[in-house]
């Protein structure tokens, strides 16, 4: 079944607002898009890596709201497996820039 997030409130209202990430989980797997052309400056790698932390740092609090899970916890499981995979990666990124 697809089922589209919501785009969060007051986006709407900011003329240069752009969507960055879009990812699904199909077939056993990651897809995702990339709007990586949103960022043509020199600070482009720093912020992939603020949105990655940011995502990781919401995805802790929601854990925490929906299921009481420690936040702190669930952030250093989120960094060991981040850590992990660009180490080691369970699977090898596919696809081309389109």
């Amino acid at each position: 079944m697809l089922t589209e997030l919501q785009i969060p409130p007051g986006i709407s209202s900011d003329k240069n607002a752009c969507e960055l990430v879009r990812a699904w989980a199909a077939h056993g797997g990651l897809q995702c898009s990339l709007n990586i052309s949103a960022w043509k400056d020199d600070q482009a790698q720093i912020r992939w890596g603020i949105l990655l932390s940011d995502i990781a740092r919401h995805v802790a609090d929601a854990l925490y709201q929906s299921t009481h899970a420690d936040r702190q916890q669930t952030l250093s499981k989120i960094r060991a497996v981040f850590d992990s995979e660009l180490n080691d990666p369970t699977a090898e990124t596919q696809g081309k820039f389109i």
